[in-house]
């Protein structure tokens, strides 16, 4: 079982954030270059609650403008292809902490089955096999009650945690480059570097061998 973080991971944000936070007037144009942009400028400007409330809105409504990083779905395919259970575990809470109280958890299945993670059999995610946990720590219980082999996931510090499930190999999906390496963890700025990285084969029908 390989094990998928979703939120920046799968989902990328990378314009998201600053196109909404301009379209809501939260932040001038020279500051929505990216999601860390706009965090530090309304932080800076003592704006700790629209940022909050931006969060929300984004991991909400504002799904429907992410898109999937490059290559999530050529390595689900690879997987199916070689009959290597995958499954989806997440840490979301299931409404904003401030602002309207958004489903975050549907608008997340949501966008999953709109952009086709279900319905192409080539994919083939099964739906039960998507979690999303509202604690850090119930995330790893369900990555460790999962029998996940490898976890792939964007924050060092969750694959850093004491309670990280021991066995479980760490990939740091750091598509920017911003991260420091650590003891025990792979980096992969890419879809395609994480599969060479797992080195998952096609499996080979019997009468073919």
């Amino acid at each position: 079982m390989i094990g998928l973080d979703f939120d920046n991971t799968i989902v990328c944000y990378d314009d998201v954030f600053g196109r909404i936070a301009v379209a809501q007037g939260l932040v001038p144009p020279s500051a929505a270059t990216s999601k860390s942009s706009v965090r530090d400028y309304l932080r800076s400007t003592r704006q700790e609650n629209q940022w909050t409330e931006l969060q929300g809105y984004v991991y909400g409504p504002g799904m429907r403008e992410a898109s999937p990083f490059s290559g999530v779905s050529d390595f689900l395919r690879r997987c199916r292809q070689a009959g290597v259970p995958v499954a989806i575990v997440s840490h979301r809470t299931r409404f904003p902490y401030l602002g309207e109280q958004y489903d975050l958890h549907q608008a997340a299945r949501d966008w999953l089955a709109s952009q086709g993670f279900h319905a192409d059999e080539s994919l083939g995610l099964p739906v039960d096999q998507v979690f999303f946990e509202e604690t850090k720590e119930a995330k790893l219980g369900r990555v460790g009650a999962l029998g996940c082999s490898v976890f792939i996931d964007d924050l060092p510090e969750l694959l850093a945690a004491p309670e990280f499930p021991a066995g479980v190999r760490k990939i740091l999906f750091d598509p920017h480059g911003v991260h420091r390496g650590q003891t025990g963890t792979t980096a992969a700025s890419s879809w395609r570097e994480i599969a060479e990285l797992v080195e998952i084969e096609p499996s080979v029908p019997r009468n073919q061998k």
